[in-house]
């Protein structure tokens, strides 16, 4: 024979765990007003290791957003015009993205925005530049950094 307080413990808890599996698919079916799908980029390079200095931009956009420096990802459900509107991502929608890092070629992405998993890997190629010979810096001389006159007398005592 259960004591009694085992007994309602164990009622308590049925019916707690009755009533969260109850309420909390509603709780969590619907989103808030404003809040969009998220959309993650990760950049990459050619070896397909992180590119931390690369920023992700949308052409309507004013704004830069600087991807994470260890991983390369960058995420977003809602983006913020200029014009003060903000666009938020919904399951359909079509975005385009530009993104750019130093010493890479910047890459334009068209997107079609899911209802779940929407992560783009992009990679960048990188720019194509060659150095055949060594780059000789030129010597500019400024007034006061003239060489002196070694000729001439001396100083006068």
């Amino acid at each position: 024979m259960a004591t009694p307080l085992l007994s309602s413990a164990a009622r308590i808890l049925g019916l707690g765990l009755g009533f969260g599996l109850v309420a909390a698919p509603d709780a969590f079916a619907k989103k808030a007003d404003g809040e969009g799908v998220p959309v993650y980029v990760k950049v990459l390079d050619g070896e397909g290791e992180p590119v931390s200095t690369a920023v992700v931009r949308h052409p309507d956009e004013a704004d830069r957003h600087r991807v994470n420096a260890l991983t390369g990802e960058w995420f977003a459900s809602v983006l913020y015009l200029p014009d003060g509107s903000e666009m938020i991502f919904t399951p359909g929608m079509s975005i385009t993205l530009e993104v750019s890092a130093p010493g890479y070629m910047t890459q334009i992405v068209a997107y079609d925005i899911r209802k779940r998993k929407n992560k783009i890997e992009i990679t960048l190629p990188p720019l194509p530049i060659e150095v055949e010979e060594e780059i000789e810096e030129p010597l500019i001389q400024f007034g006061r950094d003239r060489p002196r006159d070694v000729g001439g007398a001396g100083p006068a005592n």
